[in-house]
């Protein structure tokens, strides 16, 4: 999706929609942070410790994060913010 196509109203539609992403995002990211840390207070290292590892790269990897940063930009450069 090219934001330099879509009108002020669109921008923060699509904003307030990121949004929604982000804090969802930060939040899994961070209860999988806690369980990580769980696992290395009582020695569970193995399928414990991995598995939230590997969702905390993906959804840091995620193309969506692109896409906020990209609109972020593209407010900044509007003066919408």
């Amino acid at each position: 999706m090219e934001y330099k196509e879509l009108t002020d109203q669109e921008l923060l539609e699509e904003q307030k929609k990121l949004n929604s992403f982000s804090i969802l995002n930060a939040f899994l990211i961070g209860f999988l942070v806690g369980i990580v840390l769980f696992s290395i207070y009582y020695h569970a290292y193995g399928i414990a410790l991995l598995i939230p590892l590997f969702l905390i790269y993906k959804l840091t990897n995620d193309p969506r994060n692109k896409r906020v940063k990209e609109l972020e930009m593209e407010l900044k450069v509007r003066k919408l913010r």
